[in-house]
């Protein structure tokens, strides 16, 4: 009896054992199965490189500056009786923008004028006297030089009376007034700020090794943050005759018109100088491009091949796509495209997008990219 249940005991156990190991022997093949079959494609996004006439372009960043512009003084110092511009408004050449108290001046011009007159008929009755040898060449000396101090005293009130009225010295907007009637103001204050807007100068600088490449008349494209997809053209107009010794930059000055009045002086500009002539480029989008400490690659897709180079066919019957990682050697990036100068020919595919996942000979399937499909076409863009 003892020996029978022992028996049964050991059945159950061996019936167990082989059970558990029948169990990690299916999963064990389930295993191998799925690591032996076929791995599924990656998905990634292609474009074609394509052959683009290209415009070469310096890229700078500069601030723009008026045409003429400054800020309006007093040289004498008085009391300003009357204002007579408005804020912001647009003025002539010419056009009376402060008086001051001149009262003092004018009197003492009226003392300084009645002496001149009075000096000229003695002038006058000296010389009639001195041809008739009535009086010494002295004297008559003497009566010149006094008319010609009055005559010197005159012209410097004068000079000094038009200093009481402030006038514009050239066309333009005139800014925020900083004064008002009944203000002493003493020499040197500034009164407001005056800027011909109509033309305006863009300063910036480009590296040394820019300067065979620039003259006067180039075109510049011009964009400033205040107005974003908004671009203004200009021309060089000078180039500064030496080159910064702290920085080895040039500096150089293109002017633009500004009719709308668009655009103030001391905007900050991002600009390209246009090179002339346009040459065949390979390009690609600039998110094919894989920067690393390395080189810059990308990554070509091509069909895979058997031994006999005829192309493998998947289980959909479509060609098997592999992708192979290609170094490459870039040039200007410019609205999303990228100049390829070596390592990739026009009409061949590369990876726009999901390059993480990817590895040389890495089996892809190329999926429509949505942020592509979005946008205008680029390249029209890039030319």
């Amino acid at each position: 009896m003892l020996l029978r249940r022992m028996l049964i005991m050991l059945g159950v156990v061996a019936l167990v054992v082989i059970a558990l190991a029948a169990y990690k022997g299916y999963s064990i093949y389930q295993q191998v199965q799925q690591f032996s079959a076929p791995q599924p494609p990656i998905s990634v996004s292609a474009d074609k490189a394509v052959e683009l006439p290209w415009q070469s372009r310096l890229p700078a960043i500069g601030s723009l500056k008026a045409f003429q512009g400054v800020d309006l003084t007093v040289e004498a110092s008085g009391t300003v009786t009357d204002v007579l511009f408005l804020s912001g408004e647009k003025i002539r050449q010419g056009q009376p923008l402060i008086q001051m108290d001149s009262d003092v001046e004018r009197a003492s011009l009226a003392t300084a004028e009645a002496e001149l007159a009075l000096a000229r008929v003695e002038f006058e009755r000296g010389r009639s006297l001195v041809s008739r040898q009535n009086i010494s060449k002295s004297e008559f000396d003497r009566l010149s030089s006094e008319l010609q101090a009055a005559t010197g005293k005159v012209a410097q009130l004068k000079a000094l009376l038009a200093k009481k009225r402030i006038v514009a010295p050239f066309a333009g907007t005139i800014g925020i007034r900083q004064v008002d009637v009944g203000d002493f103001l003493s020499s040197g204050t500034i009164i407001a700020t005056l800027q011909d807007l109509d033309t305006l100068f863009v300063d910036f600088f480009l590296p040394e090794q820019s300067a065979p490449l620039l003259k006067v008349g180039q075109k510049v494209r011009i964009s400033v943050a205040a107005f974003p997809g908004e671009s203004f053209e200009g021309d060089i107009a000078a180039l500064n005759p030496k080159v910064e010794e702290s920085t080895r930059n040039l500096q150089v000055r293109a002017v633009l018109s500004n009719p709308e009045g668009k655009l103030l002086p001391g905007m900050f500009a991002n600009l390209e100088v246009l090179l002339p002539g346009d040459q065949e480029r390979v390009v690609v989008p600039e998110t094919a491009i894989t920067y690393t400490l390395y080189g810059n690659s990308v990554y070509v897709i091509d069909v895979r091949k058997n031994a006999e180079g005829q192309p493998e066919q998947g289980q959909d019957g479509q060609p098997q796509l592999v992708v192979e990682r290609r170094f490459v050697e870039t040039g200007e990036r410019r609205d999303g495209q990228v100049v390829i100068l070596k390592g990739l020919k026009a009409g061949e595919q590369v990876v726009t997008s999901g390059q993480l996942k990817l590895d040389n000979g890495s089996h892809v399937a190329i999926v429509p990219d949505q942020s592509l499909a979005t946008q205008p076409d680029k390249h029209a863009r890039a030319q």
